[in-house]
């Protein structure tokens, strides 16, 4: 069985068809890398995986969404139990103006959490598995605005593992950060795949191929080819996969 799979997704904006005929399965436990040029659907298609398209005016979707073999888009889901297994990390580090403890406790709160150990545990726990505790431990009560770009990104992956996805989305988590720190979100990426199946979107080539099992490359709203991560790279069965990791465009 599958973790997520779409089948015979289009997705229209308006009158713009921004994504055609999709069809992915993606296994429990790995991670799966989007790619292609500005504007090809990959990110469009991310936010299917947890609804967040719900959010723009005149979106229509066609096909079927299936997290564990459950469509998503039937009647009667619930979208905060749905986003409570389906985390999301953005581009930018999105920090709450809160304290460190506080940003990673809020998930659990909305959720009705109150049990102060409970939520004390979580935090900890959540902080260790984004591998931030060792530097934010003596400061928890501090802000999270003063914590450096990196930081304040794996403090947002943390805020998304306490309320314990399984999947977790992220839009380019690394993209607007430096090269330290983009190497410790990827040590990140590769340790988190134990226990979470991950979906990244990213511009980054040598990223996809540093960090993912299977790669899934966008053009236009198609996707054009899915494959090993490995063979992607190295033996890509579309002339249009290879033009564009070799840079012909993008």
């Amino acid at each position: 069985m599958y973790k997520i799979e779409t089948k015979d997704i289009n997705l229209y904006y308006g009158d713009h068809h921004a994504l055609k005929n999709i069809n992915l399965q993606m296994k429990a436990n790995t991670v799966t890398a989007l790619i292609g040029p500005s504007g090809c659907g990959k990110s469009t298609y991310l936010r299917l995986l947890n609804r967040m398209n719900d959010l723009i005016e005149n979106v229509r979707i066609e096909g079927t969404v299936l997290i564990d073999n459950k469509n998503i888009y039937e009647r009667g889901i619930k979208i905060d139990e749905l986003r409570k297994k389906v985390g999301m990390v953005f581009q930018k580090p999105n920090p709450f103006p809160k304290t460190i403890f506080e940003n990673v406790a809020y998930g659990l709160r909305v959720n009705g959490i109150s049990n102060k150990d409970y939520i004390e545990e979580r935090v900890v726990r959540s902080l260790q598995n984004a591998v931030l505790w060792d530097e934010v431990k003596d400061k928890l009560k501090k802000s999270a605005f003063e914590l450096s770009g990196g930081q304040q990104q794996r403090l947002c992956i943390a805020r998304a593992l306490a309320i314990e996805p399984s999947i977790i989305l992220m839009d380019e988590p690394a993209s607007a950060l430096d090269p330290i720190s983009t190497a410790k979100i990827e040590e990140l990426i590769y340790e988190l795949k134990d226990k979470y199946t991950i979906v990244i979107v990213t511009h980054n080539m040598q990223q996809a191929a540093r960090v993912s099992d299977r790669t899934a490359f966008f053009y236009i709203g198609e996707l054009i080819e899915y494959n090993d991560t490995k063979e992607i790279f190295t033996n890509p069965q579309n002339q249009r996969t290879q033009n564009y990791i070799t840079g012909r465009f993008g």
